[in-house]
């Protein structure tokens, strides 16, 4: 089954060499040092990824636990995939394999290594610290920076234009050539991973492991605050956003009268000039007061202006307001959709920057200095077996968020067939987020139209509320109480807690 498929990636697009980063790479020609990569799948066994071991890492005061590798996958024809593999603390010959992939799209997993659910965290002074709630307690967990333009992720083809169909391809790709490198692995339950425009990844991905040729011992996928229906997550937001109070009773009032007819509410695609006016006015308030679009009740780095974690999350919502706009002039309220084509480079006030200037790709309303400076040391890309003639690392790139094209806008055909086979789906969210917000969420996974086993109720972790789920007959619906768009980052015990519960298919109360 091809689901949606809208055609091939465009043609190569040769960058302009005054910019900074990834551009001083694509516009050379491949350097050596990155064609002797080009044969990094070929037969198996531990040669394959005894170079990758990672011996010292800085920052780091002890030896960890387990053992942990950091390299490359080939992910298609000249592309190459960043990993970096953390072994079970637990039994790694028997525990479950899991593959994390952070969102965007163009942002990179290391944030989830690094500051959600890996087994370190990063002091603003750039050492290490272990995370007790690491998910490497309970399984090993493949990290991993795609598409290729990501973090440390290259084309030796200088062609960085890309879309969901080419993705879901690269990401197989790249699992079979990690199975290839670690064959050990592949009796080991595996399971995909992974947060918010993994919405779109982790599915897609998933049901080409079902259809594919490779022997994948798939067990089963999570998504966390997913994008996984536009319009519903546009229709849930505004709800989401008078029930928490930012938007008033007059505006909902006005929303409600040029918005609804008969019961029922069109917030996402409405003609109606009135109801465009009120969604535009939602919207600012939304993202353009100084809110934490990303964890509601959280401070907002960079304080009162335009607001977004990445410039791709923010051109998630409302996305047929945004494309209906022609004026060249706009109003005030529609530069407000507008917004950025590129992430925001505002330096963190009170923190140390970067020399050669400002932190890139790092949003205003989340603190991931530390992160891009440990990612830039020289003794970290050595550790990590990165090519000295790779460019900076970025939390997320906004040049690979330009040339990316969406496809799907509803995931629940790849879902429907998925449940189709013998697997089992968490679909969580934290319960703050206005990105990926929860309602949304909730009303995608009721659209499936799956058997209920458990009716909605409350989850907990130390006697205390958690958040709340509903259990399907292959797939939960969970969230979790506090939590922002970052679940392991905002409530890593309750994270590990769900983590663990799901995978050895035990209870969460």
């Amino acid at each position: 089954l091809v689901i949606n498929q809208q055609g091939d990636p465009g043609q190569t697009s040769h960058r302009d060499s005054g910019r900074s980063g990834r551009s001083q790479l694509v516009n050379m020609h491949p350097p050596w040092s990155l064609l002797a990569l080009s044969c990094l799948c070929l037969g198996f066994g531990s040669s394959q990824y005894a170079p990758d071991l990672i011996t010292s890492l800085p920052g780091l005061s002890s030896a960890p636990r387990f053992r942990q590798w950091s390299g490359y996958l080939q992910a298609g024809s000249g592309k190459y995939f960043h990993y970096w593999f953390v072994e079970s603390q637990g039994n790694p010959a028997t525990d479950p394999l899991v593959l994390w992939l952070n969102g965007g799209p163009g942002c990179s997993s290391m944030e989830g290594i690094l500051e959600e659910n890996g087994p370190y965290r990063i002091h603003s002074d750039s050492f290490l610290y272990e995370n007790p709630f690491s998910w490497n307690k309970v399984a090993s967990v493949l990290y991993l920076e795609s598409p290729a333009g990501v973090g440390y992720s290259y084309s030796l083809s200088r062609n960085y234009q890309i879309n969901d169909e080419q993705v879901a391809a690269d990401n197989y790709q790249a699992l079979q050539c990690f199975f290839a490198k670690f064959p050990s692995f592949t009796s080991n339950d595996f399971y995909a991973f992974g947060e918010s425009y993994a919405g779109v990844y982790v599915p897609s991905l998933s049901l080409r492991i079902v259809n594919g040729p490779a022997p994948i011992n798939f067990k089963g996928f999570g998504v966390g605050n997913g994008m996984s229906n536009y319009q519903l997550n546009d229709e849930s937001l505004i709800e989401f956003s008078y029930y928490h109070g930012i938007i008033g009773a007059n505006l909902w009032a006005s929303l409600n009268a040029h918005c609804c007819s008969g019961g029922t509410c069109n917030f996402y695609n409405s003609t109606e000039s009135s109801c465009f006016d009120a969604i535009l006015k939602a919207f600012r308030l939304i993202q353009g007061i100084g809110l934490n679009m990303y964890s509601l009740y959280s401070p907002c780095w960079g304080a009162r202006g335009y607001q977004a974690r990445y410039a791709t999350d923010l051109a998630s919502l409302f996305r047929e307001y945004q494309f209906s706009m022609a004026n060249p002039a706009p109003t005030d309220a529609e530069a407000v959709f507008r917004g950025s084509t590129a992430f925001s480079s505002s330096p963190h006030p009170g923190l140390p920057q970067p020399a050669g200037g400002p932190v890139h790709g790092v949003p205003k309303c989340i603190n991931s200095t530390a992160l891009y400076m440990w990612m830039n040391e020289d003794g970290v890309r050595q550790a990590l077996h990165i090519p000295s003639s790779l460019p900076h690392w970025e939390l997320c790139s906004s040049w690979t968020h330009t040339q990316y094209r969406r496809q799907y806008t509803d995931m629940a055909p790849f879902y429907r067939q998925l449940l189709r086979n013998d697997i089992r789906v968490l679909v969580y969210y934290g319960d703050t987020d206005m990105a990926c917000n929860f309602l949304g969420g909730e009303k995608f996974v009721e659209s499936l139209k799956q058997r209920v086993l458990r009716p909605y109720q409350p989850w907990y972790r130390n006697k205390q509320v958690a958040g709340f789920f509903k259990e399907y007959e292959k797939i939960t619906f969970l969230t979790v109480k506090g939590s922002g768009h970052m679940v392991p980052q905002h409530r890593p015990a309750q994270a590990l807690k769900m983590f663990e519960s799901f995978l050895k298919n035990i209870s969460f109360l």
